[in-house]
């Protein structure tokens, strides 16, 4: 007994480490919550006064984002060829490219101009910057884990967070980069957002490889958890920081507090990541079969080690297999599940909730404090999540789940639209918070840690770059339909929600008819189930 006490401790610890991850992942992409209005004071409400730089602004902006979408449509290239083969893969990657120079076009064809389209433009996308260095994470995040291994790929993560959240909160002095003082803010985030992007895929996936099958779910939610957890203490830390000085301490210097808190757990982390092994499975990929042994015996049962090590070689005997070799719908239901985790609007809550909460007529402190209230009903479902999804299974919590966001979002915008924004539209984002942390925020990643087989693991990296695209194109489209006189004209602020609610409908569907359930089978089973 005391032996299975110690390998459970030691399993534990791991996991433990691994999540350190997913906190930074919670802390880098919530801290903006906090700095939200004064980002938009020092940056770019400061631009009305001073019409020259206001044009550089604008042009190193429409530079930045032509930049990234080609980086980005580069990069989603690679797994095109990946997934279709050269022909296709090439058609397909000229087809997305001229589809973003499109966009591109229509967006950016007029003069360089600050009008109330382009500020909302600017705004999303500084909030929202740290997303994009998320997409470039997650299509990585395959082949460095690949090549380098789980642990070195979390060692970078660790690395790229302290050098974000220095460089962030100090943009002006660490501008190396010859640009606008916004700009390198944002190349900072980018950067720190690569981590996260890395962290994301690379902390389940850790987890998942190290975990015995009976409570792999379990471990792995942890790692929501960690996120969760992240994002709380993150709402304490703005919180406290916020009630150092007034209002313009907050616009000019509270702000950098928040950011290079950051330092703190990236370090801690970076420090843990030297004493951890690598995973069995990427040791058995690299031929060190003795040490996976070795490993699987401190993990689990020795008896048992070598039938879990045949299986382990076996589901590897094809190390480079095409990701097509499952079929395709394997690859849909994984994007489908990071696109919908998404889009039924989970990060504007998380990223604009003290905005959200401005627009009911709080004060800065106040929205700041409810901000915390969010995220401690998230803290709390998470952790319900966690004791259920290796009993009541992973589809009856997703389908739950997305049915409550869904009434809870358009509950919200009818409160809004009808003008009766108070107690009630604080209740409505509650349950929204709380059917999401139960459901599609930790179970989607324990899902997306099980379905793809050993042999096409790095797949994994399309569904999280689609997690990180769909994520952007929420964070960054919010600001402009709330902020647009036109529709708050007509909705009152109630139009996105009721966007966000659909796409809550549409989830709970989508699992319904096609994700599989996982519960309780190893990851070499799921193998079997897609042959």
């Amino acid at each position: 007994m005391e032996n299975i006490a110690s390998k459970s401790r030691y399993v534990f610890l791991l996991t433990l480490v691994a999540t350190l991850g997913g906190l930074l992942f919670g802390y880098d992409t919530a801290v903006i919550s906090g700095a939200v209005g004064s980002l938009q004071s020092f940056f770019i409400d400061s631009l009305s006064t001073d019409p020259e730089r206001a044009i550089m602004v604008i042009r190193e902006y429409r530079l930045t984002v032509i930049a990234v979408i080609l980086i980005i449509s580069m990069a989603i290239s690679g797994i095109f060829l990946k997934l279709f083969g050269q022909n296709r893969g090439l058609i397909a990657s000229v087809v997305l490219l001229i589809l973003a120079m499109l966009i591109l076009f229509l967006n950016f064809r007029g003069a360089a101009d600050l009008n109330e389209e382009t500020a909302s433009s600017i705004k999303g996308f500084t909030i929202s910057s740290a997303l994009v260095g998320c997409i470039l994470g997650g299509i990585l995040g395959g082949f460095i884990s690949r090549v380098f291994g789980r642990k070195n790929g979390l060692i970078t993560a660790a690395i790229l967070f302290t050098m974000s959240a220095i460089g962030s909160s100090i943009p002006e002095k660490m501008n190396i980069f010859g640009v606008e003082n916004i700009i390198s803010f944002i190349i900072y985030r980018i950067i720190g957002g690569i981590g996260v992007g890395l962290a994301s895929m690379l902390s389940p996936m850790y987890i998942a490889e190290i975990a015995p099958p009976a409570i792999r779910g379990k471990l792995v939610s942890w790692n929501q958890f960690a996120i969760i957890f992240g994002m709380l203490i993150v709402y304490f830390v703005n919180y406290t920081i916020a009630l150092q000085g007034n209002e313009n301490w907050l616009i000019s210097s509270g702000w950098r507090w928040m950011f290079a808190s950051e330092t703190i757990p990236a370090i801690l982390f970076l420090i843990l990541l030297l004493f951890v092994p690598e995973t069995p499975r990427y040791l058995v990929m690299q031929n060190k079969e003795k040490q996976a042994l070795n490993l699987l015996k401190k993990l689990g049962d020795p008896g048992k080690a070598d039938h879990v090590l045949a299986d382990i070689r076996e589901s590897l005997r094809i190390k480079d297999a095409p990701w097509l070799s499952y079929g395709g719908l394997l690859i849909i239901i994984g994007i489908l599940l990071s696109v919908f985790q998404q889009f039924v609007g989970i990060n504007v809550v998380l990223y604009y909730a003290p905005e959200i909460f401005r627009n009911m007529g709080s004060q800065t402190d106040v929205s700041l404090l409810q901000t915390i209230i969010v995220g401690a009903v998230n803290l709390t479902f998470t952790v319900l999540a966690i004791f259920t999804v290796d009993k009541f299974g992973r589809k009856p919590l997703q389908i739950i789940g997305a049915l409550g966001m869904a009434i809870s979002m358009f509950a919200l915008g009818f409160s809004f639209y009808l003008k009766s924004v108070g107690i009630g539209s604080l209740v409505f984002m509650l349950t929204y918070t709380a059917s999401f942390a139960m459901s599609w925020g930790p179970v989607t990643w324990v899902l997306l840690s099980e379905i793809f087989p050993n042999r096409i693991r790095g797949a994994m990296s399309i569904a999280v770059a689609a997690q990180w695209i769909a994520n952007l194109i929420i964070s960054w489209t919010f600001p402009m339909m709330n902020d647009s006189s036109w529709l708050t004209e007509i909705f009152n602020q109630g139009f996105a929600y009721w966007i966000y609610g659909v796409m809550g409908i549409l989830a709970a569907i989508f699992v319904w008819a096609l994700v599989p359930e996982t519960k309780g089978k190893s990851l070499e089973e799921m193998e079997k189930l897609w042959s």
